[in-house]
């Protein structure tokens, strides 16, 4: 069977494995028919006439009405619109069902939840937790990509930044005022002071957006909030106290989206930023 796609494109266009086969080999093949590019693939021949024709009604491939029919791939360049306006069909359609089934969604579940959350008490609205590691390495991610005017980190040295960095560079292209708080190299042990240091030089050279400070105080948590408002109606944080003599994996981050407490921890990151804080350039 040919080669895939080494740019992964087409797969994240979402053909099947055949499809994706049978597309890549007519960029070669050109104009064909489908016992040759069956032939040329390895694509069993009962299945060639069903994959080329779910190409040809994703637009990618245009089929010739000849004796024997034949099939040509439409350019890259089409091909990579077609898929992005099929998306869009596909998201106009889903959001057109949806909207027709909200009210009637809304009358059968609205008073159920209401129901079963009369015994929920403030504390567990507040908070809801997730294990420290990935799924806490999630929320964050989840927490960039849904931000929309800034980001505040509060970190020891900013140690998981290899896993939210493709997260934090979207963000920054998109124009959030991100600043990170991390702890003063003196108050780190060697092992992590050293991390801190390569983390802050890879800021600094890849991420020239992002505010840096060091705190001359003890941090007692660490997390990151994005986006709290002044009038307290809005903001989003997930936060773990730092206790350094319990391992990661019996630890839970916190994750809030109340206004009041985020805007709450927005404060506290003002006052030491602005007063127990030095310029990482100082050290």
């Amino acid at each position: 069977m040919t080669d895939y796609d080494p740019t992964g494109t087409l797969d994240r266009v979402g053909l099947t494995e055949y499809e994706e086969c049978a597309l890549t080999e007519l960029f070669a093949l050109g104009r064909t028919t489908a016992p040759t590019l069956a032939e040329a693939t390895g694509i069993p021949k009962a299945r060639i006439y069903g994959v080329l024709d779910a190409l040809a009604d994703r637009g990618f491939v245009k089929v010739i009405p000849e004796r024997p029919k034949r099939y040509q791939p439409r350019s890259p360049a089409a091909i990579v619109e077609r898929a992005v306006e099929n998306r869009r069909q596909e998201y106009e359609g889903f959001r057109a069902d949806l909207d027709d089934r909200h009210e009637a969604f809304l009358d059968e579940f609205e008073p159920r939840y209401e129901r079963s959350s009369e015994d929920i008490s403030p504390a567990e609205e507040l908070f809801s937790v997730v294990d420290v590691g990935e799924p806490s390495e999630a929320e964050t991610r989840r927490l960039y990509h849904e931000a929309r005017s800034q980001i505040r980190i509060i970190s020891k040295s900013f140690e998981y930044l290899d896993t939210v960095e493709p997260a934090l560079a979207a963000a920054l292209e998109q124009g959030i005022d991100v600043d990170v708080l991390m702890l003063h190299p003196d108050n780190l042990s060697t092992d992590n002071a050293a991390i801190q240091a390569d983390i802050v030089e890879r800021l600094r050279a890849e991420f020239s957006g992002v505010g840096l400070r060091f705190s001359t105080e003890a941090l007692p948590w660490r997390g990151t909030l994005a986006d709290p408002s002044k009038d307290y109606e809005t903001g989003t944080a997930i936060l773990l106290v730092q206790e350094d003599e319990v391992p990661n994996h019996l630890r839970q981050a916190a994750i809030t989206e109340n206004g009041s407490f985020v805007a709450g921890l927005q404060r506290y990151f003002e006052l030491i930023w602005e007063y127990e804080s030095i310029d990482v350039t100082a050290v």
